[in-house]
């Protein structure tokens, strides 16, 4: 189904992008707002993150690992790329810093919308083993690759990708996405 989704997409199909962000856009976003730490920042990166699927879908390969950890990667590139940008332009801006901006009226439906997904997501998290966990936090939320991961918690490489993998396939099939990947 996810693999079929992205041939779609690569063929054109706008129903098939459609479909893929209905199903993924909740946890990509709560991944790069994790890294960025910015409500606003996280939704035009996660926008981006999703051009940037369509325009690559023909690139996709099965062989390389999941749609959702395709999509999950993008994402938290993204996000790390944008906080690498705003360190560089803090290093480089000496001008006195601006105040910072007012965060927007959000009305309380807003609120439980946002409440509702972190509800989503603690629950989610909960089917996790520790090991799961702590492999997924740290590449996601610790701007790692695999391999620095690997180094980091002293367990060979495979080890790290089996855990991100099969944890990732639990948020998935937790959060109601589809559990097949073709």
């Amino acid at each position: 189904m996810w693999t079929g989704l992205v041939r779609s997409m690569a063929a054109g199909d706008q129903m098939a992008l459609h479909a893929l962000y209905e199903r993924t856009h909740r946890i990509v976003f709560t991944l790069i707002v994790r890294i960025v730490n910015s409500r606003e920042t996280a939704e035009e990166l996660t926008v981006d993150v999703f051009h940037e699927a369509w325009r690559r879908a023909a690139t996709y390969d099965p062989a390389g690992g999941s749609v959702v950890g395709w999509i999950m990667n993008q994402a938290r590139s993204r996000a790390i790329d944008r906080l690498r940008f705003e360190q560089r332009k803090k290093r480089v801006n000496t001008s006195p810093a601006a105040p910072p901006e007012p965060m927007p009226e959000r009305g309380p439906d807003h609120t439980l919308d946002v409440s509702e997904q972190g509800r989503l997501l603690r629950d989610a998290l909960a089917v996790l083993t520790p090991e799961e966990r702590q492999a997924i936090e740290t590449a996601y939320f610790s701007e790692m690759t695999y391999a620095e991961v690997a180094t980091r918690l002293k367990e060979p490489l495979g080890t790290i990708k089996t855990r991100v993998r099969s944890g990732l396939g639990k948020l998935r099939q937790k959060l109601g996405g589809p559990t097949g990947e073709g």
